[in-house]
C-alpha cells in the first residue's frame, strides 16, 4: 500500500514535471513564432513584436528557473526517512492542517485530505522548524499542535 506521503510526493512530482514541459514548449513556440516573424516583416511594428515576444521569452525563462529550483528540492527528499523532527521532507500532521516540507506548491487534496506543501523558509515553515510530536506553535492568530511527523 502506497503512504501518503509518497503519493504527495508523487503528485507534487508529476505537476511540476508538467509544468516544466509547458513552460519549455512555450518558450520554443516563441523562439519560432519570432523567427517566422524575422522572415516576413520590417519596420517599428516588427520591432515592437520582437522586443515583446523577447520580454515574454525572460518571463518563461524565469519561471522555468524558479519550477526547476522546486524539482531539485523535491528531488532532494527521501520519502522513506520518517522525520522525528520537523524538516525538509517532513509530512506534519496537525490540528488543522497536513504539511508537506518541501517547497511552496499549490494545495492539493489527496485521500480526502487537504495538504498544504510549503518550504521552511516560509513564515509558517520557520515556525515549524525542528519541532517534535506533541509540541505547539502559532502563526498568525491560530495556534497549531503537531500531531505526528513522518
Amino acid at each position: 500500500m502506497t503512504s501518503l506521503k509518497s503519493k504527495i510526493y508523487t503528485h507534487y512530482q508529476e505537476l511540476l514535471e508538467d509544468k516544466v514541459q509547458t513552460l519549455r514548449k512555450q518558450i520554443s513556440d516563441l523562439a519560432e513564432d519570432a523567427q517566422n516573424d524575422a522572415k516576413g516583416s520590417a519596420g517599428d511594428k516588427h520591432e515592437t513584436a520582437l522586443s515583446m515576444m523577447h520580454l515574454e521569452q525572460e518571463k518563461l525563462n524565469q519561471k522555468l528557473k524558479e519550477t526547476l529550483a522546486q524539482k531539485s528540492v523535491l528531488e532532494s527528499i527521501d520519502i522513506l526517512k520518517v522525520n522525528k523532527l520537523v524538516g525538509i521532507g517532513s509530512l506534519v500532521y496537525t490540528d488543522k492542517f497536513l504539511f508537506f516540507v518541501s517547497t511552496a506548491l499549490p494545495k492539493i487534496i489527496i485521500d480526502g485530505a487537504n495538504i498544504i506543501s510549503l518550504s521552511l523558509e516560509s513564515p509558517i515553515g520557520k515556525e515549524m522548524k525542528g519541532k517534535h510530536a506533541g509540541d505547539e506553535f502559532s502563526f498568525n492568530t491560530s495556534k497549531y499542535k503537531i500531531l505526528k511527523i513522518e
